[in-house]
């Protein structure tokens, strides 16, 4: 049998934990250009979409800055995200802004360990806004100690990118769904057409 190998195969996530929802909760809040729309464009929407996620501490007092401040943060990480699927807009100089701002943003949202019977996790000890913030990081560096946190991708389709776990056995998955797989797929094909070429282009 395939499964009785030696080593210590990483396991495959099977399932959305509670981590990882909250981080692609955040993450997928972005307009697509194709029907899915902005959710943290003002503060009044920003609001909006606190006052149904309870992770976040539910309803807050948000402002025209704070969903600023929550759409660079969002950007920052699907731009990590991408550099877990391969794709060119999470490489290079694009990159090193994302992680830059990431790290400007944990020092000024720090969490707090909580140790009780059961183990140990990381939250925010803040309130309001910061408390979203922080609690998104929590997610991320929970995610990091563990093999989940590279299978968190964002779709590799432009303009699509929607945050999306990996749950292919060698994780090598790239799109976060058929539909935007074979998009890609068909304008790979027509631009082999309209260059005069029935050959792959090699990837």
């Amino acid at each position: 049998m395939s499964s009785a190998v030696s080593g210590s195969p990483k396991p495959i996530p099977r399932t959305v934990t509670p981590t990882v929802e909250t981080v692609l909760a955040f993450v997928n809040t972005r307009a697509d250009g194709s029907g899915r729309q902005e959710l943290f464009g003002d503060g009044d929407s920003f609001a909006a979409w606190l006052a149904g996620r309870d992770e976040f501490g539910g309803e807050a007092v948000v402002t025209d800055a704070d969903a600023a401040v929550a759409r660079e943060l969002r950007d920052a990480l699907v731009t990590v995200l991408l550099a877990h699927s391969g794709d060119e807009e999470g490489q290079g100089e694009a990159l090193l802004r994302a992680e830059r701002h990431l790290r400007r943003v944990g020092s000024l949202y720090p969490l707090a360990t909580v140790v009780t019977a059961g183990g140990v996790e990381l939250a925010s000890p803040q309130t309001g806004v910061p408390r979203v913030f922080g609690t998104v990081l929590a997610a991320v560096t929970t995610l990091t100690q563990s093999s989940d946190w590279g299978r968190i991708k964002a779709c590799r389709n432009p303009p699509c990118h929607f945050g999306f776990l990996d749950r292919t056995r060698n994780g090598g998955g790239l799109y976060c769904s058929t539909g935007c797989g074979s998009q890609v797929s068909m304008r790979k094909h027509r631009h082999r057409q309209r260059h005069g070429s029935g050959a792959p282009s090699g990837t």
